[in-house]
């Protein structure tokens, strides 16, 4: 009878300091993502305004800060991602970054959304995050993939009007790869990022 009680003890302990793990992690991601999108609504400032250089340079590192390029990237290879060289693959995560990073400039009224949060799930060190941005009587969602890692919660997928990103590049890359195969992807992917650095 004792060591059911102790067992029982033990359990709700148990259960008890994972519901409080959840409950920090859950804290932790809403208040990051609610930083972030303040940080961006203070430096986008009011609709119509023109941004120089350096604010264009800092919104795509707010953006962008929590954004897991390497993690996206490789997702979206797939197994062809294992078959290539360390170069490569070095090569490849930073084009996929500069790419994403220049695209994320491109509606920035997506960012002047009020924001609200719909659910916050988390299991482990993995969380999905689902939200409703509301800007100009139209609702979109947008939702995120997280990781937990050395330096915080991470974004590895992100989806906007149920439409993923990685997915997205993954139906890209891979009819790429299986037409034309590595080589001619990872051409492709300097030549975008060549006009980007010229544009």
């Amino acid at each position: 009878m004792v060591r059911i009680y102790l067992f029982i003890v033990f359990l709700t302990g148990l259960l008890g300091s994972t519901s409080l793990a959840q409950n920090r992690a859950l804290e932790e991601i809403q208040v990051l993502l609610t930083a972030r999108d303040v940080q961006i609504k203070n430096l986008l400032g009011p609709e119509g305004s023109d941004y120089t250089d350096r604010q264009r340079e800092e919104l795509k590192e707010i953006i962008n800060g929590i954004i897991d390029f390497h993690a996206m990237a490789k997702t979206a290879l797939e197994v062809t991602y294992d078959t290539i060289s360390t170069s490569d693959r070095t090569e490849f995560v930073s084009l996929f970054g500069d790419i994403i990073r220049d695209q994320s400039l491109s509606k920035l009224d997506i960012y002047r959304a009020e924001v609200r949060y719909d659910s916050i799930q988390v299991t482990q060190n993995q969380a999905m995050v689902w939200t409703t941005a509301s800007f100009k009587a139209v609702r979109t969602p947008v939702s995120y993939e997280m990781e937990k890692q050395e330096k915080g919660w991470m974004i590895v997928d992100m989806s906007i009007d149920q439409v993923s990103t990685v997915d997205s590049y993954t139906r890209q890359f891979q009819s790429i790869v299986r037409k034309r195969g590595f080589e001619a992807l990872l051409s492709s992917l300097r030549k975008r990022a060549e006009r980007i650095s010229g544009s």
